[in-house]
């Protein structure tokens, strides 16, 4: 009887796709359960975010502020589904969270071998950055979306013989919609330089039918037109695009140091939202091993564009320092390149020898399982127990929705915010102290509440310091008489 080689093993036959079917079921746990598990509470970002997208009106469009307009318009639909909640904000950064992460995972599993790219998308897709990114309720998800879509989008015109006209067409839409976040205009820029300076590109683009060509210019061209109406009537537009807000001349190099620190330091400091290490020590000598693979065949446009793409970073970075976490793309692509070298060289070493190479599998398992893992634990216990990272978040939110039913709430600090619960609630926000009303409750300064209220309650957090969050009051005189 013959025997069955390992060849023909159910296992041995379906690894990848069994492997993909797990990252996928953790990958969509995880982000489901973002919210649950991670940040305690919104950072003061996550609030005006959810204030900006439930202000949104058409009117933005040409005269408004159009600065991350397509995200800013998922989440003011989230918000009034669901209402004024922590989840609702971050929803939107969990649903492009989930498309990014399969673009990513479709990105690496295009440029490389399925056992490559099968283990560079677990280390990225579940690490530390991703996970948060996909769990903060603020558009700078955005900055990593719209160029892996365009990247994806670029390697299917560029892989096909005869690329489909509708890639191009979708391409040209991406290109459009990026154009009104920060930076993107760069990254447009980007595109077109690496596409001139590309030789297999240059040939690509040529070979593309003609009447689809000009209708994705004339798409990209549109966008430009609209983006010029609406810097005519707000010219802030521009510089909100091209820079940040609040960003000053002489801070470029300073914005990159700071930026970069959590990358290389293991302490975090008193401000910003990401732990140290940004990445894991381990990913990062896969990412630098990747970064030194490519430079053998350096103009081939797989590896060219992860050094690009660093630069970009750079870049960017140096007008926003929270933009660091644009390392994301570059980072997937060189892990890949790292592991990818890894395994060649390992199986060089054994090319005629089975076991050789099936001895490698449990050591590799368990580097990659400890990687994944104790990423995760950063993770979940970092945001919630570090103390430099903790207090850039309050749970002030659900406090109210589990304390507050139909009290006047009296807030002065992000009152536009709070004004929303009123939307689907019975709570009365006011910023300041009604002397009609039967019972209130403050948030912040209390030195405009009468002496003919008396205070009954206080509800705290579990924060260490100013954990004295709401101070109920009702009137010990009826106002009517």
């Amino acid at each position: 009887m013959k025997k069955r080689t390992i060849s023909k093993l159910f296992l041995y036959r379906y690894r990848f796709l069994i492997g993909y079917i797990i990252l996928g079921v953790a990958f969509i746990t995880l982000l489901i359960s973002l919210p649950l598990i991670a940040q305690n509470g919104l950072s003061d970002a996550e609030i005006d975010s959810a204030t900006t997208s439930y202000y949104l009106s058409p009117d933005n469009l040409f005269t408004g502020n159009m600065v991350d307009m397509p995200y800013h318009a998922l989440q003011k639909v989230s918000i009034k589904l669901f209402g004024l909640t922590a989840y609702a904000i971050k929803l939107p950064s969990i649903i492009i969270g989930l498309v990014l992460g399969l673009l990513l995972i479709l990105l690496l599993n295009r440029w490389f071998k399925s056992n490559v790219s099968l283990i560079a998308s677990c280390l990225i897709v579940l690490s530390t950055p991703f996970l948060f990114l996909a769990g903060s309720g603020t558009p700078l998800i955005m900055i990593v979306f719209w160029p892996t879509l365009l990247l994806w989008l670029g390697s299917k015109i560029q892989g096909e013989k005869r690329p489909k006209p509708m890639y191009s067409f979708v391409f040209a839409i991406a290109m459009l919609f990026s154009l009104f976040t920060p930076y993107m205009i760069y990254f447009a820029i980007l595109c077109v330089v690496f596409l001139l300076a590309q030789p297999h590109l240059r040939f690509v683009v040529k070979s593309l039918p003609k009447l689809p060509l000009v209708l994705v210019g004339l798409i990209i061209l549109a966008g430009f037109v609209l983006l010029g109406v609406n810097i005519f009537q707000r010219p802030d537009t521009i510089s909100e695009l091209l820079f940040s807000s609040g960003f000053e001349t002489g801070s470029f190099f300073r914005n990159i140091g700071y930026g970069f620190s959590p990358v290389f330091s293991w302490h975090n400091s008193s401000e910003g939202v990401f732990l140290s290490p940004l990445i894991s020590l381990p990913t990062l000598a896969l990412a630098l091993i990747g970064l030194f693979s490519t430079t053998k065949g350096f103009f081939a446009s797989r590896n060219s564009i992860a050094t690009m793409l660093l630069i970009f970073c750079i870049i960017i970075t140096g007008f926003n320092p929270n933009a660091v976490i644009f390392i994301i793309l570059p980072l997937s692509i060189l892990t890949a390149h790292g592991i990818k070298y890894l395994l060649e060289k390992w199986y060089g070493l054994f090319p005629e020898n089975p076991y050789a190479r099936i001895s490698a599998l449990f050591p590799i398992t368990l580097l990659f399982g400890i990687m994944i893992i104790s990423g995760l634990l950063q993770y979940i216990y970092g945001y919630r127990y570090n103390p430099n990272i903790a207090d850039s978040f309050n749970n002030n939110l659900s406090i109210i929705s589990k304390n507050l039913t139909d009290e006047t709430l009296v807030v002065q600090d992000h009152f536009d915010f709070y004004k929303i619960l009123e939307d689907k609630t019975s709570l009365r926000v006011s910023n300041k102290v009604n002397t009609s009303a039967e019972k209130i409750a403050v948030m912040g300064d209390r030195s405009e509440v009468p002496e003919n209220y008396s205070l009954y309650r206080i509800i705290t957090s579990p924060r260490k310091d100013n954990s004295d969050i709401i101070y109920l009051y009702t009137a010990t005189v009826n106002q009517g008489e």
